[in-house]
């Protein structure tokens, strides 16, 4: 059993602060750091300190921040499948507010140089049982990945995020597609009003679908359902909401590897990430199985 993560790789450049600046302005951090980061490599130290046997596949830059990066995902417990090229790793810098609230600029680096995947990343794709993908490296290379996945029989979830428009090529591919509120409205149109149209809309192309709704838990629906399977959110005082929605993707990727029911994965991952905003940055934030385990078992 195990878990594979194709995607991006970023150092994040995380820098607290009373109040975001407005246009124009100037403020003084009240804390800083340097993070890994990256919806892709959260995502695997997600899924591996929730208990999968995890492996990573991106593209790093030949520089500091490369290494760094490769050096934290192994001590994570994830298997290092990344290439290196010559290029600046990908960057984020994040404010993040006395409300918990955030903003984040994106330097793609080499995510955005990621054009194909080497024969020994397809074969670890089809040797894995779940494959986990966003959308922060070229789109064509999320759909090669989900086709080799595919046609091995290994199951597809895509976090469309950031969201864009996605081919039906690609969606064709996914078994879960996993969204956040916004991301469901975009991606489901304008004629989607309220959180039931927009999962039944989404399933018109994915058989199963899975909107996080942050404080309000999270909402699953199959295909031909006739109503939603809701989640509720931990009440917790959130101190920081970066890599929240992908500390659940790694999660529930490790609780359907174990062959856990998908309300049951979805409260699994909606514990871990109730206990990733309590921390600040995205993979210091990320809990281990054993915190994962106490908070779903007092419940």
């Amino acid at each position: 059993m195990s878990v594979i993560v194709v995607g991006s790789a970023n150092l994040d450049l995380v820098y607290t602060v009373e109040a975001i600046p407005a246009p124009g302005e100037t403020v003084l951090a009240t804390g800083g750091g340097r993070h890994p980061g990256g919806k892709g490599v959260n995502q695997a130290v997600a899924a591996a300190r929730a208990g999968a046997a995890t492996t990573f596949v991106a593209l790093l830059g030949d520089d500091d921040a490369g290494a760094l990066l490769r050096d934290s995902l192994r001590g994570a417990g994830v298997v290092d499948a990344t290439r290196v090229t010559a290029g600046e790793t990908g960057t984020a810098l994040i404010t993040v507010d006395a409300h918990a609230e955030n903003t984040i600029v994106v330097n793609q680096g080499t995510n955005a140089l990621f054009t194909s995947l080497a024969d020994d990343q397809a074969q670890l794709i089809r040797d894995a049982d779940v494959l986990v993908l966003q959308l922060e490296i070229p789109l064509e290379t999320v759909r090669v990945a989900a086709a080799i996945a595919r046609a091995a029989g290994t199951r597809v979830l895509l976090n469309a995020a950031p969201v864009r428009p996605l081919p039906s090529e690609l969606l064709a591919l996914v078994d879960v597609l996993i969204v956040n509120e916004t991301e469901a409205a975009q991606l489901a149109g304008d004629d989607a009003r309220d959180l039931f149209s927009r999962a039944r809309a989404l399933t018109r192309d994915v058989p199963s679908v899975i909107i996080t709704l942050g404080s309000a838990g999270s909402a699953l629906l199959h295909r031909g359902d006739a109503e939603l399977t809701r989640v509720d959110a931990h009440e917790v005082e959130a101190v920081d909401t970066t890599g929240a929605g992908d500390t659940f993707c790694g999660a529930f990727a490790t609780a359907l590897d174990e062959g856990l029911d998908m309300p049951s994965a979805v409260r699994f991952a909606t514990a871990a990430s109730a206990l990733s905003v309590q921390r600040v940055g995205a993979v210091p934030s990320i809990p281990d199985r054993k915190e994962i385990d106490a908070l779903v078992s007092s419940l």
